[in-house]
């Protein structure tokens, strides 16, 4: 089975059920397309402007029109798709039309700059792009040097001179299924990731992982054709995608959710009867905050249907679930752990089953097997530390181009997380650091050698490294300790001027004037600064913003 069977026995079961509604609240959709210029998009509800939805069977007729579409263009399969929009209802449709075309889907992190645009499209062998209105100023600078790009297709009413308009091009193409024939083994989509370097891997996935992630995803949070997930963190990451999976694979209906606002998500729980949301650290701890201070009624809002609260994407403290238990004690808790290698979420479940187990990762997940292993490969004993490994039908097929690369993480079909972790007395497992140097910040990894990089183009700057300090609300932050040049000064809000062209995500949110220590072969040894900053060692440092 290929995971574009699932949406075809979803339109031809349940077609007039809805699938999809977007829900984008904020003044930013003045800026986006009217949609009511076209008739791809019905059933949008007069009343609420900015809420969109299609059915089961509208869905897969999109997904067709835009396989059609590629085929027409000479487009054959095996070939890249990239697609760089921000969530929106045509998102999946995009998304499985590339894949029932035979075409490769490659989603593209909305944050990206131009450089990274362009460094992935070439990566990935991207033929065609599809892209949404806020990635026109970052296209245009590059559009002479994607050579490999053929076509171009913009989702939106102003088309920019270098792009040809996806919602008209679609309409003249048929609603039938391309006869494509595809098989489980065949490629199906590519993800970014970074190691510690920084630079961007293209992580290939078949068919088989994407129909894994599915039943995985299932069986884990139990999703029946009555539940309705709302679904807020960005599309192009495995895990947001592998969530909604769920929904998929139980004809279940999905709310896309344009905004973070406390207020936004729980009038979407209440307006869209909404029984699972996936949350991340950053948003729990703002509507907790809400609550607390009374800025938000609960009374207000009807959420007793709401059934299941999970986290991803980053550590998640347990102080703050035993807060959410107090505020919400009706709601089951769970967190996966995953990585784009192993297609998102659910290589390691905690289950909600295990609320007790709060602060551990969990078990091997629905179809996964782990083991916690040393330098050699070899099992640890119970309760030491080890690497994290991870077997199953979810691991990726390689880095794409990259064979040095993967033959570093795939061994023998285990894949080598990087992680270091501990397994408790009855079986949980618990991470305890990361050899990679990759700071996560409110789900977005943050590479350490980009920022360092450019702080280093600073005349006032010897030497910096960027290491991650706790935070209760991110997780991480990324702090900098800069060493400056000899008899030069420098404040914390020069640093913070300087770091204005980078992008806001990536600006280090704490700055400290220090030595920056190195071993012997030249390497910083960030260990040691995890250990002076991280451990409530008294510092001199100041928060930027």
């Amino acid at each position: 089975m290929v995971i574009t069977d699932i949406l075809e026995k979803n339109a031809r079961l349940y077609g007039e059920d809805v699938a999809l509604v977007e829900i984008n609240p904020s003044e930013e959709r003045d800026r986006a397309v009217t949609w009511r210029d076209f008739s791809l998009i019905e059933n949008t509800r007069p009343d609420l402007p900015y809420r969109r939805e299609i059915t089961w069977g509208q869905f897969d007729k999109k997904a067709n029109r835009f396989a059609n579409l590629l085929l027409s263009r000479g487009i054959k399969k095996g070939q890249k798709v990239g697609i760089l929009l921000m969530n929106c209802l045509e998102w999946l449709p995009i998304y499985f039309g590339i894949l029932k075309a035979g075409a490769i889907a490659v989603p593209m992190n909305f944050r990206y700059s131009s450089d990274e645009i362009e460094y992935c499209l070439d990566l990935a062998d991207v033929e065609v792009l599809v892209f949404g209105p806020e990635f026109t100023e970052r296209l245009e600078p590059i559009v002479p040097k994607l050579s490999r790009v053929r076509y171009m297709f913009y989702v939106g009413r102003e088309v920019p001179p270098f792009a040809e308009s996806y919602l008209e091009l679609v309409n003249y193409c048929s609603r039938t299924a391309p006869p494509v024939c595809m098989e489980e083994e065949d490629y199906a989509a590519i993800y970014f990731s970074s190691g510690t370097t920084g630079f961007p891997k293209a992580i290939l996935h078949n068919h088989r992982a994407l129909v894994s992630s599915c039943i995985t995803e299932q069986k884990h949070h139990g999703q029946t054709r009555d539940d309705v997930f709302l679904c807020i963190p960005p599309l192009y990451h495995t895990g947001a995608k592998m969530h909604w999976f769920g929904s998929l694979l139980s004809a279940s209906r999905a709310v896309l959710l344009r905004g973070v606002k406390p207020e936004w998500i729980l009038r979407a729980v209440t307006e869209e009867k909404c029984t699972i949301v996936w949350l991340l650290v950053p948003w729990a701890q703002d509507l907790l905050d809400a609550i607390e201070s009374g800025k938000i009624d609960l009374n207000s809002y009807m959420l007793e249907q709401w059934r299941l609260m999970h986290i991803g994407a980053q550590p998640v403290p347990p102080s703050l679930i035993h807060r959410w238990m107090k505020i919400f004690p009706h709601h089951q808790y769970d967190t996966n752990y995953g990585l784009s290698e192993s297609i998102g979420p659910g290589c390691v479940h905690l289950g909600v089953e295990n609320i007790h187990k709060v602060g551990a990762i969990g078990k091997a997940g629905y179809g996964w097997e782990t083991k916690i292993v040393d330098e050699t490969g070899r099992e640890v004993k119970n309760g030491e530390v080890g690497e994290l490994i991870v077997r199953g039908n979810g691991v990726m097929l390689c880095y794409y181009k990259n064979e040095e690369a993967t033959n570093e993480v795939l061994k023998d079909g285990w894949l080598y997380t990087g992680d270091m972790a501990r397994e408790d007395e009855d079986g949980f497992i618990y991470l305890v650091d990361r050899k990679k140097d990759v700071v996560i910040s409110g789900g977005e990894n943050l590479y350490p050698v980009q920022i360092e990089d450019f702080l280093r183009t600073n005349e006032k700057i010897k030497d910096v490294a960027v290491i991650g300090l706790p935070d209760p609300r991110l997780g991480e932050i990324a702090a900098a300790i800069i060493e400056l040049k000899e008899g030069v000064s420098c404040s914390t809000e020069e640093i913070d001027v300087f770091c204005k062209a980078l992008p806001r995500y990536k600006r280090p949110r704490k700055v400290i004037f220090d030595k920056v220590p190195r071993n012997p072969t030249g390497k910083i040894e960030k260990p040691v600064l995890r250990e002076k900053y991280c451990h409530g060692r008294l510092v001199e440092a100041q928060t930027t913003n």
